[in-house]
């Protein structure tokens, strides 16, 4: 048969050292949960796997459950952009016994859980910030039920007692959403996995809790039918899925397993090339190439990767890192050539420079500035040992540095914690392992605490084009609720105001200016410190029987595993 037609059968293997962040479409925010999300829990509106990233059909939403976008000339939009009607189509079906229809009402169940107090979603404000009633909601959920050992009772209670104002059931099929602005980007934020629908039945399961993960329903063409958190995942087809239903994914393969264990690079390679995996689950192994990728997406928006967070609420070195005045001298310190340098080595397969702000180049708001110039970005020791003196600490500081134990973290690290180590500061590192590693960050308790002070994840935009607030949204508008995306807990009145300000705004230039205000604002503070900038796509590693691999900018550029096929049967 063609490898370019369709072939059914198989199961795909996916290996190596990431995991999940959550299971629970309500919490998971990483690529990795997104790429199996996708198989298994539908929205409103999503992704299509659109090959060629110049194509502007690669990042723009179509419908999913919706039968359209709405639009004014549909009639699904007002006039005044404050209301969208969704029309769901039918044929949508849960895999439960027996199978019942997706409606208007599991949405509305799906938006109230997304404010669950236990493991909410990593970027609430998306929401709360753009449909009428759901902040207050939110804080009267949270108000509530304010512990975070509540019991499945407890949160069905609330949320089948409460309703959300700006959200309305007209009949089952039909759902109005009522905004607090109009909010150009709407679609897009619909079609986050935090708005997926969700069955009555989650009712009785504490979001992400070993129970849900046990018993999670499927309204997509596969379903969870074995999960070890940290471990291994298998999907096997929905037998009630129906294509007719689906204009977006496919079910060609008979079922998805994923096997997450410490690997190296080089042993995730040896696997995919011996046969004995297809894809790489996380590990950076990239297609051979002799020269330097050049940009395949033209400038689509870039990601941070990584970037270094401070706490800035930790009580560790007298508080010291609440100072902006100690973050600054900090940020001098770190060389982003040697951390470049490292990812050079790993052959990672993209368009890497270092990064100089919160927004990298191609997403909305970005404008070139660099408030910590170094020569040849190298970084400045002195100038971080002169400065921290200056605020109070002539003598350093004692800082732990955490970090995920898989591929380059590590060694990202040491790179970090030597910078510091030249300025005078003591670094202890604390490797964590890639299962545990968001969940930590996203419990302001572990940052109140002092666990950590220092720590290097990465981002990817939501999603491109009109994304203003998909950087600076999630991880700096005040935010220290369970689930937050600001691990830092970084809070500036004055930021959380212009990200308001910018939201309001219709005049695309007038919210572009406000955008890089906001991102001259945090830089200036010293909420983060950006490292390298990353191109949206590699070229990933692919087993030879591996065909239609599709890699999807809004899943930080993993492959699409909806419509691949396998060439031949295992």
């Amino acid at each position: 048969m063609s490898s370019s037609e369709p072939r059914r059968g198989g199961t795909l293997r996916l290996y190596g050292p990431g995991s999940m962040d959550h299971l629970d479409p309500a919490s998971a925010y990483y690529a990795l949960g997104h790429q199996v999300i996708r198989l298994f829990a539908r929205q409103l509106f999503t992704y299509p796997a659109v090959r060629d990233l110049r194509d502007w059909r690669a990042i723009a939403p179509v419908p999913d459950v919706a039968v359209e976008v709405p639009t004014t000339y549909n009639a699904g939009l007002s006039v005044n952009h404050l209301t969208y009607t969704v029309r769901l189509r039918r044929g949508v079906l849960w895999d439960t016994t027996p199978p019942r229809e997706v409606t208007a009402h599991d949405f509305v169940r799906g938006f109230k859980r997304m404010c669950n107090p236990v493991c909410g979603a990593g970027a609430i404000r998306y929401f709360t910030s753009t449909i009428r009633g759901l902040a207050e909601f939110a804080s009267a959920y949270a108000a509530a039920v304010p512990h975070a050992d509540a019991t499945a009772a407890e949160l069905a209670d609330f949320q089948n007692r409460n309703e959300i104002s700006g959200i309305r059931v007209l009949d089952p099929w039909t759902l109005v959403f009522e905004l607090i602005r109009p909010a150009s980007d709407f679609v897009h934020v619909l079609a986050m996995p935090f708005a997926s629908a969700a069955p009555v039945e989650y009712d009785a399961l504490v979001p992400d809790s070993d129970r849900f993960r046990r018993e999670v329903r499927s309204n997509g063409p596969y379903r969870v039918v074995d999960y070890d958190h940290g471990r291994f995942l298998r999907l096997l087809r929905n037998p009630v899925w129906d294509k007719g239903a689906d204009d977006v994914r496919n079910q060609h393969v008979d079922a998805v397993e994923v096997v997450m264990e410490r690997a190296d690079p080089v042993e995730v390679g040896r696997r995919i090339t011996s046969g004995a995996a297809d894809l790489s689950w996380a590990s950076p192994v990239t297609e051979p190439y002799d020269a330097n990728p050049t940009d395949p997406g033209n400038d689509l928006g870039y990601a941070l990767n990584p970037y270094l967070v401070f706490n800035t609420v930790s009580p560790n070195n007298g508080g010291a890192l609440a100072d902006p005045g100690v973050r600054r001298a900090l940020a001098w310190a770190f060389d982003k050539v040697a951390v470049l340098d490292i990812y050079d080595r790993l052959a990672a397969g993209t368009v890497m420079r270092p990064a100089r702000s919160a927004i990298p180049p191609g997403n909305f708001g970005y404008e070139p500035f660099d408030l910590y110039p170094t020569p040849g970005d190298r970084g400045d020791p002195d100038r971080c040992r002169a400065l921290l003196a200056e605020a109070g600490h002539p003598n350093g500081l004692t800082l732990t540095f955490l970090h995920r134990d898989v591929d380059a973290n590590p060694e990202v690290a040491k790179s970090c914690a030597a910078d510091l180590e030249r300025a005078g500061i003591t670094v202890d590192l604390l490797p964590m392992g890639h299962a545990d590693y968001y969940a930590h960050l996203q419990d302001p308790a572990n940052a109140e605490a002092g666990a950590w002070d220092l720590t290097s994840p990465s981002w990817t935009p939501d999603w491109f084009g009109d994304n203003g607030r998909a950087f600076l949204q999630p991880m700096f508008q005040t935010n220290r609720t369970r689930g937050t995306s600001n691990y830092g807990c970084y809070s500036n009145p004055e930021v959380d105001e212009l990200i308001e300000e910018a939201l309001a705004t219709v005049d695309e230039d007038r919210a572009h200016r406000i955008w890089h205000r906001v991102d001259e604002l945090v830089m200036r503070d010293a909420a983060i410190v950006p490292v390298l900038e990353h191109a949206p796509t590699i070229p990933h590693l692919k087993g030879a029987r591996v065909r239609n691999a599709i890699p999807m900018p809004t899943i930080d550029r993993w492959f699409d595993l909806s419509n691949l096929w396998l060439e031949q049967a295992p």
